[in-house]
């Protein structure tokens, strides 16, 4: 499965140690999305939808009220970057 530019740069940050922290409305709709490099920096390019279409695929998951991590999946999807640190 192929999958876009957008979604693989987030992967690859997730992959290296990142988090994906929600933030939830008076309703418990999500109203915010942020994407938390493994330094601890907010990074861009992580809106909603992006978000639920990573969490369809079986990208990414949270499990005991943390933050959402990659999974074996996305880790399956992800493609091996240099790291240019």
């Amino acid at each position: 499965m192929d999958i876009s530019r957008a979604e693989q740069r987030i992967l690859h940050l997730l992959a290296q140690g990142g988090r994906i922290d929600i933030e939830r409305g008076e309703n418990r709709r999500i109203v915010a999305v942020a994407c938390i490099t493994r330094d601890g920096w907010r990074t861009g390019g992580l809106d909603i939808p992006l978000f639920r279409k990573l969490k369809r695929r079986g990208c990414i998951a949270s499990s005991g009220g943390r933050p959402y991590r990659i999974t074996g999946r996305g880790l399956e999807l992800v493609r091996a970057q240099a790291d240019n640190r």
